[in-house]
């Protein structure tokens, strides 16, 4: 069996990476499990400190990151859901398309896919999204959050550097070198 694949191939283009859908599904799961533990044992907006610095607060986000929007009278719901299920469809299409050798790039996707589609759950069936992790400094406090939010933000980190070390098209040509 030739060592080379078809340029275009499914194996080239990874059936790609739809092979990392495992891990949306994980944080899907995490996700909604630890918001429904959240939402089943703590009281809303009452802080439950768990270390220092760290406090579990349950909390409704109607809005964005930071809840931009949330105070905007409820248009926001639909246009949250819209934008959410059309940036998952395009990140779906975007990690089927990529080459089997841009994993770092397809985990980074597979993680954000599963932060929105995580957070589009909540604003379908709630109405806003299920916050409860809470960190604060002293009188300073970064608003609170979920696991979605945590994986969606971890993948475009991980995007952010894929561009910085010249994209996952740079690998081949770095396994290439290490061969010859």
């Amino acid at each position: 069996m030739p060592d080379t694949m078809a340029p275009g191939s499914a194996d080239e283009r990874g059936a790609g990476q739809r092979r990392w859908l495992w891990l949306t599904l994980a944080v899907i799961i995490f996700d909604l499990s630890t918001k429904a533990m959240a939402t089943a044992w703590l009281d809303y907006a009452t802080p439950v400190p768990v270390i220092p610095y760290f406090n579990l607060t349950l909390l409704h986000n109607t809005g964005a990151a930071f809840s931009f929007l949330a105070s905007a009278g409820g248009w926001q719901r639909w246009f949250f859901i819209v934008l959410a299920i059309a940036i998952s469809a395009v990140l779906l299409t975007w990690l089927g398309r990529l080459k089997r050798h841009e994993t770092w790039l397809a985990i980074a996707l597979a993680l954000v896919l599963g932060g929105a589609i995580g957070n589009v759950y909540d604003r379908i069936v709630h109405g806003y999204v299920v916050d409860f992790i809470h960190l604060y400094y002293g009188s300073y406090s970064w608003p609170a959050f979920n696991i979605a939010d945590s994986a969606i933000s971890i993948g475009a980190v991980m995007m952010v550097i894929d561009v910085f070390r010249g994209g996952s098209a740079a690998e081949p040509d770095q396994a290439e070198e290490r061969h010859t």
